[in-house]
């Protein structure tokens, strides 16, 4: 492990990074002692915002680089020439054109902080984020593992690379059972959480089972979005649905199981529809009512929302939102200092990573047997808490141009990380009027091959017997656990949507774009 060549700590918001004194394999400034012990790095303080390491190592100047994302991706992963700003969470790679090689560092997962790296010609910088919420967390001299660094050697390529340095960050997970195929129905893409009630959930399970043509493992049904009284992401109760709409909903999972599917649900944990007393005091756009996870309260209401929905059998159970409930920002908006300055949560003693990862720990316990599928979710901070993490940001059912960007980026960018941190969901393939079917079939494909999470919204006015033939050898093929060999983009290094990819030894070609080329005026 290569020791850190410097350090540098911020105490109070207000503060500047202040220089450190190193003494043997401690560094210590401004009241707070950093550790380094064989890549863990250990932080003891009063007060703690941020520390930064330094590694001052060249990198080739045209060296290309690759980051990940605090939680989706947005369509913005990509290799790309230094930029010593450019943020890059969790961990980076950096590809030399002139020899082949590619190297990099990132921390293992369930870290104690966020963390980011910068690359610059002269070397490259960890950040430990530490904060609670936008203040300074008060450790009152508890020393806190922030984090544990890993170094990337050289694989063969840098697709080999990036597998290999996925794997061994996530080696202190405990093993994975082999997972099954997870794939499904879920109406987003068509309905948009609004006009939906009982008949049509049970009309999509029917038409996934019917799809599904027998296959031996069966197919998810998800009720998503706009199942209980107040509108779409309103937030709970979650102890009832949406009167005279959704009046039974132990009723609709077993009518859904009847017909040959296995029943989700989705629901958005730390938002209320009424301001109560454990709300989070941070920004948002419903002011009151985004709950404070670090109050015990908070997490017995979620492990009581997680047992109900079991008790009504749910086998597969959705929570989506949280990041953006604790922080009031999506993770383009968070880059580097997260959410706003100068609020923080009710423990203010934990770093907000920390309060996190609890979160996730309790809603995993709560869920027992139940597939957990995380969206909006920190995907470092979950991996090993979740079964499935949506990975990227939402596909679309009404703009093929957001299907392009946000699937097939982050199925390209992040599928290393399947079967390693969860499974990988790249999000729904549509099957709608207003988009192009002959373009959604062939991420219809490239899906079903990956073997990774593959969910339809199948509008039923769309069906045909064309499309309804493709529907059925993908969700089979899915079903199946998609290419035996895998797939691998071959053009990632120079395309945010590669065209070219590998299965076992065969190249396929995929075509993303309309006749006029990619929208940029699309959304």
């Amino acid at each position: 492990m290569r020791e850190p060549s410097a350090v540098f700590v911020q105490a109070g918001p207000s503060d500047r990074l202040t220089t450190t004194v190193r003494t043997g394999t401690t560094w210590s400034g401004a009241g707070v002692e950093v550790g380094w012990s064989d890549g863990a790095i250990h932080v003891t303080a009063a007060t703690v915002t941020r520390v930064a390491v330094r590694w001052s190592e060249r990198l080739p100047s045209d060296a290309l680089i690759l980051g990940d994302a605090w939680e989706r991706s947005y369509g913005d992963l990509q290799w790309r020439h230094q930029q010593p700003e450019r943020l890059l969470p969790w961990y980076f790679l950096a590809h030399d054109p002139r020899t082949g090689a590619t190297t990099g560092a990132g921390v293992d997962v369930q870290p104690n902080a966020f963390c980011s790296w910068t690359v610059d010609a002269d070397g490259f910088t960890l950040w430990l984020d530490l904060r609670n919420g936008g203040g300074p967390t008060q450790l009152n001299w508890r020393t806190l593992t922030a984090a544990n660094v890993r170094w990337f050697q050289d694989a063969g390529t840098p697709w080999q690379t990036l597998n290999a340095a996925v794997a061994s960050m996530s080696t202190r997970l405990p093993a994975r059972p082999e997972p099954a195929p997870v794939v499904g129905a879920n109406n987003w893409y068509y309905a948009y959480g609004e006009n939906f009630d009982e008949k049509a959930v049970l009309t999509d399970a029917a038409t996934i089972v019917e799809l599904a043509d027998g296959h031996p493992v069966k197919p998810f049904s998800v009720v998503d979005d706009g199942w209980y009284p107040g509108g779409i992401a309103s937030g709970g109760p979650w102890d009832v649905g949406t009167p005279g709409v959704f009046d039974d909903m132990a009723g609709t999972a077993a009518a859904i199981t009847a017909i040959g599917a296995r029943p989700g649900l989705w629901f958005r944990p730390l938002l209320t529809r009424e301001p109560g007393p454990w709300a989070s005091p941070g920004p948002h756009d419903k002011p009151g009512r985004a709950l404070d996870p670090s109050y015990p309260e908070v997490l017995e209401l979620v492990r009581a929302d997680l047992r109900r929905f079991k008790d009504w059998g749910f086998e597969l159970v959705k929570h989506d939102f949280s990041t953006y409930d604790v922080f009031g920002r999506f993770g383009p908006a968070m880059g580097s200092r997260l959410t706003s300055d100068g609020w923080q949560l009710h423990d203010p003693t934990r770093t907000t990573a920390e309060i996190v990862l609890v979160f996730y720990r309790e809603i995993r316990a709560a869920a027992e047997d139940v597939v957990l599928i995380g969206c909006n979710t920190v995907g470092h901070l979950a991996a090993g808490l979740v079964d499935v993490q949506r990975t990227g940001d939402d596909t679309s059912g009404r703009d093929w141009e957001r299907t392009r960007k946000m699937g097939v980026n982050t199925l390209a960018f992040r599928l290393p990380q399947h079967n390693r941190f969860f499974t990988v969901d790249a999000d729904c393939v549509p099957c709608t009027p207003q988009t192009p079917w002959e373009l959604n079939q062939r991420f219809l494909e490239l899906v079903a091959r990956s073997g990774t999470a593959l969910f339809l919204s199948i509008d039923p006015t769309a069906r045909a017997e064309r499309s309804d033939r493709a529907l059925s050898d993908g969700i089979r093929l899915a079903l199946s656990g998609g290419d035996a060999s895998g797939i691998e983009p071959l053009d990632w290094l120079v395309n945010t949507t590669p065209n070219a990819w590998r299965t076992g030894t065969e190249s396929i070609h995929y075509d993303w774009s309309r006749p006029w080329g990619a929208d940029p005026t699309a959304t």
